[in-house]
């Protein structure tokens, strides 16, 4: 019997064999189709300047419609421009120093005081409102709604309503007198009791505002720290200082920011209800006065970049004061 001996021939392993060219392309339009697979999406210049593409639209408006204005008011704050003659002469900082040197420019800013006392009310009544309507209560819907509803109004029509509402024998005067109260009282006729009601009048308008932050930063937070607070034996009260408080602390800071600039720039509501009679003028006021009434456009233009100036230096030092801290319960 013969047998028969298998020998295997061992060597180097064999490579696999190479992909077979697609029909109708070449090896160059292979290795240029394989590059382009391995190039990354920043190697090619028009996926880099994409992102920027988008960002023209917004830019332009911004700078066209803020920063340009702004420019040209810094420059027509060292002209005698009067907002109508084409003349523009130079006058260096004449404007800037017939501002620093008349105190009762400056006065009006005591106005201020009684809207900056109204920002504070009206961020205790939204903060309490939104703590209460963030957990599970009925109509807590239509309670958003409600506090909601006069931020949505416009400034001007607010400013009429309350006009009639606060005028001697108006809505005011009539609901008193149901509850034995002497009526025909000039609400808007003393400084005091001017302020006070279109202050109360910012407090009706605004706290829809903060109401708004309050609660979207509060429904922000986890529901699993409410549950182990509960779970804990916390309260209402101890949940409000220990997770929602803390918690809120950029958002309240930013209230606080335009609280106090607005407090400064107050102008809609004591421009229509008493047009700055009363000693109820602002320095928004004062400032249009300057360029509509007296076309003093240069000297308006300078007390608005003072405004300006003030309100950068106020949010600058209350950011230092208070700045923000990173906050996570998780």
């Amino acid at each position: 019997m013969t047998r028969t001996r298998t020998r295997t021939r061992t060597g180097p392993t064999a490579s696999p064999p190479a992909p077979a060219a697609e029909p109708g392309r070449t090896g160059k339009q292979l290795s240029r189709h394989g590059a382009r697979a391995g190039a990354s999406w920043r190697d090619r210049p028009m996926r880099r300047i994409t992102p920027w593409l988008f960002l023209l639209a917004p830019l332009a408006l911004l700078i066209t419609f803020t920063y340009v204005p702004v420019g040209n008011m810094i420059y027509y704050s060292f002209t005698d421009w009067d907002g109508i003659s084409p003349d523009r002469d130079y006058v260096g900082t004449e404007n800037y120093t017939e501002i620093f040197t008349r105190p009762e420019l400056f006065r009006v800013f005591a106005v201020s005081f009684y809207y900056l006392a109204a920002s504070v009310v009206q961020i205790v009544i939204a903060l309490y409102f939104a703590a209460v309507l963030s957990f599970d209560l009925r109509f807590r819907n239509l309670f958003k709604g409600i506090l909601f509803f006069p931020y949505l109004i416009n400034g001007v029509a607010i400013g009429f309503v309350f006009l009639y509402f606060f005028q001697d024998g108006g809505t005011l005067d009539s609901v008193l007198s149901w509850f034995g109260v002497g009526a025909d009282h000039a609400w808007l006729g003393s400084p005091e009791s001017a302020n006070t009601s279109m202050a109360g009048v910012s407090v009706w308008r605004f706290t829809g505002l903060n109401f708004v932050l309050f609660l979207g930063a509060i429904q922000s937070i986890p529901g699993e720290l409410y549950e182990a607070a509960q779970l804990d034996g916390a309260g209402r009260w101890k949940q409000f200082r220990h997770i929602i408080a803390p918690s809120i602390r950029p958002v309240l800071s930013l209230s606080v920011i335009l609280a106090i600039s607005g407090s400064l720039s107050v102008f809609e509501i004591p421009y229509i209800m008493t047009g700055g009679a009363t000693e109820t003028s602002t320095f928004v006021i004062q400032t249009v006065k300057f360029a509509f009434q007296f076309n003093k456009t240069g000297l308006a233009s300078a007390c608005a970049v003072v405004l300006l100036a003030i309100i950068l230096v106020i949010t600058w030092i209350q950011r230092r004061l208070v700045p923000d801290e990173k906050v996570d319960l998780v």
